[in-house]
């Protein structure tokens, strides 16, 4: 009956309708139980895509109500579960190729995570910073678990025990010495949550997955220099690209590495998988368009040479060493374009290529020597520009030695949540990285309004940062990408409405004066301001007021990222009182102010 209901998923795809083109964005995949076929998610496309393994073809796709993220798939192979519908927040039951039901879960849902008796379903809900957790019986979530920030990856230890979560960018203040991502640590029964604190720079983490051992959680993220100025990028000066690994027993960080080699880096790792016998570990780099095949024993007995050489602590500092796995691991360098999803199974990698809407299948033999094939999703679509400056947009080609992308500081064209000393106003003043959203609808670009406006700056970060001369139409494409960019609602909002609070809220935004500086549509003047908080060889220069357009996703606040919160900001730091009303302001008030501001 299984092996009938395996067969009917494969046949209902096929029958299919054609579906209306778009491209299709590979985003997840996952393998048959008899590993006929892979399933592939398409996320721009709304689509469900079947491949024929054997033939290497497309052989049917099953559209789906909205965007999805990522899907999980049951022990048997008869249903899926795929995450999306953005700020809706669904999961897509699919059994025998149709969809049967959905459950409701919070915000941009992503990483749909199932304990190993199938009872519960864990939903990472991004922009809630929260984790559902489902009773698959009932279908009813019966706890919301709050984690960091934009919890984004998710994987269960084996006993069903621990569910270890992956915040995207760091949360709290970002003029202090320690800024980093964090793992959340989720106790399944208690429902408490333990912090784990990465390295200093760690950050956008994209990756998370429990070894095949079920002893290591291995995640990939960045590693940002942010404590030195950006005057050049060799050696991964600015930016590093890093794997982490954490001892399941112990609850702790056990090490971190680069993916980087001295003069080349392996730009915004993302995914990760693992042979059938957990010896070789593969990361794909979405910014480089690579594969790390890496030698997971050889790994672990470098790590435990490190440790041997000074008492047990050499391993903590792996993550500084650009040579760490000279030898232990081959890199691949892919034919497509942003690789973001892969799968593993016995000598052969299959590759999500988000930009190309393509899989790629790499074979591999013991000793590494590899080669490739290309399958096309879907029919070839001609590039718009502004499809052509997203890609450039995240890809490291653009970049000397090709450390980093323009997503590297602005993750999802938005904010890293870091500061970081840039050349353009001097040297010690660092500022916090702004959001992309409305930068060329709102000039002057930078904190000091160094550059006349966002054109300007795309073109200058090319240069000053990225250490590169390209093309105009590079930078003309990548224009267009952001002026294409739209805000996602916020997750303050109430059936996508101001809540009761928040309409306190935007009467008192009128009355106190926020208006003034910040007047709607965009909630900016566009004007530059002394706001009185510039220090040092700042002090008294005016900065340039940003709009408030997502404002709920850009904390930390001010020019140098001194507020955590946005209730820190005018609370805090008084931000607005020169206007003369906010310190009359009671604590309800200040609530539905905030409350405002961070529906927008």
């Amino acid at each position: 009956m299984k092996e009938a209901i395996r067969t009917l998923l494969a046949v209902c795809l096929t029958m299919s309708t054609s579906l209306a083109q778009d491209y299709l964005s590979p985003s997840d995949m996952l393998l048959s139980k008899d590993r006929s076929s892979l399933y592939v998610l398409a996320s721009t496309g709304k689509q469900l895509i079947n491949v024929d393994l054997k033939e290497q073809t497309v052989t049917g796709s099953l559209e789906l109500p909205g965007q999805p993220t990522d899907m999980v798939m049951s022990s048997d192979g008869e249903t899926l579960y795929i995450a999306g519908g953005g700020p809706e927040g669904r999961i897509w039951k699919i059994v025998a190729g149709k969809q049967c039901g959905e459950l409701k879960t919070g915000h941009t849902p992503m990483s749909p995570v199932l304990s190993p008796d199938e009872k519960w379903l864990y939903v990472c809900n991004r922009f809630d910073n929260e984790v559902s957790i489902i009773d698959l019986t009932s279908g009813e979530t019966t706890a919301r678990v709050p984690v960091l920030r934009e919890p984004v990856a998710a994987d269960i230890t084996p006993d069903g025990k621990l569910l270890f979560v992956a915040n995207h960018i760091p949360d709290g203040r970002a003029d202090i010495e320690y800024v980093a991502s964090k793992i959340s640590v989720i106790n399944t029964e208690t429902q408490s949550v333990k912090t784990l604190p990465l390295v200093n720079g760690a950050e956008g983490i994209r990756g998370l997955e429990v070894s095949p051992d079920g002893k290591k959680v291995f995640a990939t993220h960045l590693m940002a220099r942010f404590l030195v100025p950006t005057t050049q990028l060799e050696r991964g000066w600015v930016s590093t690209n890093a794997l982490s690994v954490i001892d399941i027993a112990t609850e702790t960080l056990e090490y971190t590495v680069l993916l980087d080699d001295i003069d080349q880096g392996f730009s915004n790792p993302w995914a990760i998988g693992f042979s059938e016998d957990g010896k070789t570990l593969v990361v794909s780099s979405a910014g480089n368009q690579e594969l790390s095949l890496i030698d997971l024993p050889a790994l672990r007995s470098k790590i435990d040479l490190y440790a041997s050489k000074a008492e047990g602590e050499a391993h903590l500092y792996a993550h500084n060493d650009l040579s760490f796995l000279s030898g232990l691991r081959k890199r691949v360098k892919l034919k497509g374009v942003g690789p973001r999803s892969l799968v593993v199974d016995g000598d052969v990698v299959y590759v999500g290529n988000y930009f190309s809407d393509a899989l790629e299948i790499v074979q591999f033999d013991s000793n590494w020597r590899t080669e490739s094939k290309t399958v096309q999703l879907g029919e070839t679509l001609p590039i718009t520009q502004e499809r052509l400056g997203e890609m450039y947009f995240n890809d490291a080609a653009l970049c000397f030695q090709n450390w980093l992308s323009c997503a590297t500081c602005h993750p999802d064209a938005r904010t890293d949540a870091l500061n970081w000393d840039l050349m353009n106003d001097g040297i010690g003043n660092p500022k916090n990285v702004k959001s992309m959203l409305y930068a060329h609808r709102t000039p002057r670009a930078m904190w000091l309004g160094v550059r006349a406006d966002a054109e300007t700056a795309v073109r200058a970060g090319i240069r000053h940062i990225q250490f590169a001369v390209r093309p105009e139409e590079d930078a003309e494409a990548i224009d267009a990408y952001l002026k294409n960019l739209e805000p996602v609602p916020s997750p303050h909002l109430v059936d996508g409405k101001l809540s009761d609070s928040a309409l306190r809220g935007e009467k008192l935004f009128e009355q106190v004066g926020c208006a003034h500086c910040h007047p709607a549509p965009l909630f900016t003047s566009s004007q530059m301001c002394d706001v009185g908080f510039t220090s040092g060889q700042d002090e008294g220069q005016p900065v340039d007021v940003p709009h408030l357009i997502e404002a709920w996703r850009t904390g930390p606040y001010l020019h140098d990222g001194r507020a955590a919160t946005m209730k820190d900001v005018v609370t805090t730091f008084e931000h607005g009182n020169g206007h003369g009303k906010l310190s009359d302001l009671t604590d309800d008030q200040i609530n539905d102010l905030v409350e405002y501001v961070l529906s927008l």
